[in-house]
């Protein structure tokens, strides 16, 4: 199991620096230090991996492997700290830190600032002091009782203990906080796995300068497996928000695509309303002028605008007579708004315009622009399957002639408000 998973780890964390790959040139400096922790723990987990290491370590450098792992490890850890004291310092001129946010921040500036110092002085270490005459099996076993290799492996460890036990604070903070149970657990996941790698450096420490009696074989693969079960739990508790984030982001597209036939209609009788002609429906999908949330934010704000210009065109006896027609439906409110737009939209269309405009619809208890989105999304559901007898229904009855070439009045059926 431990074979399968130190090929499967190392390929899950590369796939998940190569999806994040666009962060580089796109993301912010948070986003591009997240991608840097994710690459540095992929490049030092592919260390690990039997054919990679014993290419390294018989290399013309002896034990590259080990270098280059507990280089990649610091890399990913200073920038996964820096990721952190950026998202929980937030903006500045907000007034004083909380004390906890405080003392990760000063943790944070002494990593950064003796980061390169640390780094040169382990460089220097393993190329002058340590004994690399032979390719170790478990470079802190194989090295034990070197004074060298113990100040290599010293350093190494306070460097990476220190930082993961900043992130482990941090997270641990935040997951008591987080408003999403999914967040929760991936913030928990992720905290769990910086405690690992903060005590773990503290007892490899410990059995560095006071050797155990295990073998190098057997220190390696308690080494193998502390490390894969670090990447998982990060990797995990790491992708948990990214899927809330990811269905978020598939919920909004959706809404998005939902909203066009009746985004569509009115900007076609408004189109100076429109910060762009209306297109098709295949062009409206793939015209990527600006982010999803942005394009569905501005989607919206044009429907209100427009259905705020419908006032114009209905009686003030339409609103009513849609509430009343709309109570055959399970969800009415929705349904009396898509009745009073298609048919103010119609009269619109046949150039009726009212005295006066009447009353706008009712306010709804929206808190921002995403939860109108999905409020119209329920209006465009039955929107899309008001029959036009309904409209002529509902103009007779609100007081403006029907709009149909037949004539209505002569029925002697019960009106009821039927879809196609």
């Amino acid at each position: 199991m431990l074979d399968v998973l130190l090929w499967a780890v190392p390929i899950v964390m590369t796939a998940t620096a190569l999806w994040r790959l666009p962060s580089l040139w796109n993301g912010d400096a948070l986003q591009r230090a997240l991608w840097m922790c994710c690459a540095g723990f992929a490049a030092a987990l592919w260390c690990r991996v039997p054919p990679v290491k014993f290419a390294l370590d018989h290399s013309p450098v002896t034990d590259l492997s080990a270098l280059l792992k507990y280089l990649m490890s610091l890399a990913a850890i200073l920038a996964g700290l820096k990721y952190i004291i950026g998202v929980y310092e937030g903006p500045s001129g907000r007034g004083a830190s909380p004390r906890h946010v405080t003392v990760s921040i000063w943790v944070s500036r002494i990593a950064h600032g003796f980061a390169f110092a640390w780094l040169a002085i382990l460089i220097v270490l393993f190329f002058t002091a340590v004994d690399r005459s032979e390719p170790s099996t478990d470079f802190a076993a194989d090295h034990a009782g070197q004074w060298g290799a113990e100040l290599f492996l010293t350093i190494a460890y306070v460097y990476l203990g220190a930082a993961a036990g900043v992130a482990c604070f941090q997270w641990a903070r935040a997951s008591r906080r987080a408003e999403y149970r999914s967040l929760r657990i991936g913030l928990a996941l992720m905290s769990a796995a910086m405690m690992i790698y903060t005590v773990y450096p503290a007892l490899r420490i410990i059995t560095v300068w006071a050797p155990t009696r295990a073998n190098a074989v057997t220190m390696r693969a308690i080494a193998d497996s502390v490390t894969l079960t670090v990447a998982l739990l990060w990797a995990v508790g790491a992708a948990i928000p990214s899927t809330i984030v990811f269905a978020e982001r598939w919920t909004a597209w959706r809404t998005y695509q939902k909203l066009y036939p009746l985004w569509s209609e009115l900007i076609l009788q408004y189109p100076h309303l429109a910060f762009q002609p209306a297109g098709s429906r295949l062009s409206e999908t793939f015209c990527v002028w600006a982010p999803l949330d942005i394009r569905l934010d501005r989607r919206t704000q044009e429907i209100a605008d427009a259905v705020e210009q419908l006032r114009h065109h209905a009686t003030p006896r339409l609103l009513p007579c849609a509430q009343y027609l709309a109570e055959i439906h399970e969800d009415p409110e929705p349904a009396a708004e898509a009745y009073w737009i298609r048919a103010a939209l119609e009269s619109a269309k046949a150039g009726r315009r009212a005295s006066s405009p009447v009353r706008a619809l009712p306010n709804k208890p929206l808190t921002n622009s995403r939860a109108e989105a999905y409020w119209l999304a329920l209006v465009v559901d039955v929107y899309v399957r008001v029959a036009p007898e309904v409209v002529d229904t509902l103009h007779e009855r609100a007081g403006q002639p029907g709009l149909a070439q037949k004539n209505l009045d002569s029925r002697s059926a019960p009106v009821q408000a039927t879809a196609t």
